[in-house]
């Protein structure tokens, strides 16, 4: 499997064709030149990206290419298991959502194969009578296919679970990842009320620790240096979407709106990596320059909204 640098427009060769046939394969458009990156091929990733949730710039970075990779697979062409690096695909996705169906819980419905998946697949072969392996084997396929095609308007466990309220934390650490004064503000703002740990360098380190620490809630800061304001985004896939997030997003909002900073700010749902690397509630908040009221108005703002998070 090839995983190229950046592809764009005016790109040429054997890579160019590898992506349009990967998009052609998913029902995506065709090319008259299929070694050209042409306009029409932009327009093309910009609709696949739209679809799954990432930024739209018509350009196929790192992201773009593996979600590609893993929209290629389907339930029942591979043999599915916990592996280290996870696999990721929608096959895995679609496990997990049939699973779901069935009142199995396989955590967030993110395409990854974790233990938390595992545990949701043993416990269906365990009632089915099946061998307890943790893997989807054909047996367990056939069982799971048979079943859940019967189950198609039952509600996600998943999504019974946080309408509920059972995944919403009362305790625990908040994690805090990127650099600059809002990270340091957001962080004695909340000194506390709260336990926070700060996590600088790339989004991969943030996930990690925070999973490491079994988070109650992460906050990941970007700055945007053209962004006047602040845009709020919670996971959100073509299958599923974070309720927590999307309720703490929107009451962020709503909170920075009433403090009249004279700031934009945005809430939309997305499938960003550290938004599906983490296994908690996770937002991140891009943001333009801030200093001054504007700054501690933000920080305190989140802080407020955070607090009650914890607080319900």
């Amino acid at each position: 499997m090839t995983r190229p640098g950046e592809l764009r427009r005016g790109a040429h060769g054997a890579r160019v064709r590898e992506l349009h046939e990967r998009l052609s394969s998913l029902g995506l458009g065709s090319a008259d030149d299929l070694e050209s990156f042409a306009d029409a091929t932009a327009a093309t990733v910009e609709s696949f990206q739209r679809s799954r949730g990432l930024p739209i710039t018509g350009v196929v970075d790192a992201t773009t290419w593996d979600r590609l990779v893993e929209a290629g697979w389907s339930l029942g062409a591979r043999l599915l298991y916990v592996t280290e690096p996870h696999l990721r695909g929608d096959d895995v996705a679609e496990l997990q959502t049939r699973l779901a169906q069935l009142g199995f819980d396989p955590g967030r419905i993110d395409g990854i194969f974790g233990p938390v998946l595992e545990g949701a697949l043993r416990d269906f072969q365990r009632n089915r009578g099946l061998p307890v392996d943790g893997t989807m084997t054909r047996a367990t396929l056939n069982d799971l296919l048979r079943l859940s095609s019967m189950a198609t308007d039952r509600h996600l466990v998943t999504e019974a679970r946080d309408l509920a309220g059972f995944n919403e934390p009362t305790s625990g650490v908040v994690v805090l990842c990127g650099e600059g004064s809002l990270v340091e503000a957001v962080r004695r703002s909340l000194a506390d009320a709260l336990e926070v740990l700060v996590v600088s360098g790339a989004e991969e380190s943030c996930a990690a620790t925070a999973n490491e620490h079994d988070a109650a809630l992460v906050l990941a800061f970007a700055p945007v240096e053209e962004l006047e304001g602040l845009r709020l985004h919670f996971w959100a896939s073509y299958r599923s979407h974070s309720r927590p997030g999307d309720a703490l997003a929107g009451e962020i909002a709503g909170e920075l709106a009433r403090a009249n900073l004279g700031l934009r700010v945005e809430v939309t749902g997305m499938a960003l990596p550290v938004l599906r690397e983490t296994r908690m509630t996770t937002l991140q908040v891009e943001h333009g320059d801030l200093a001054g009221t504007a700054l501690l108005g933000v920080a305190r703002g989140i802080a407020r909204v955070v607090a009650k998070f914890f607080h319900r």
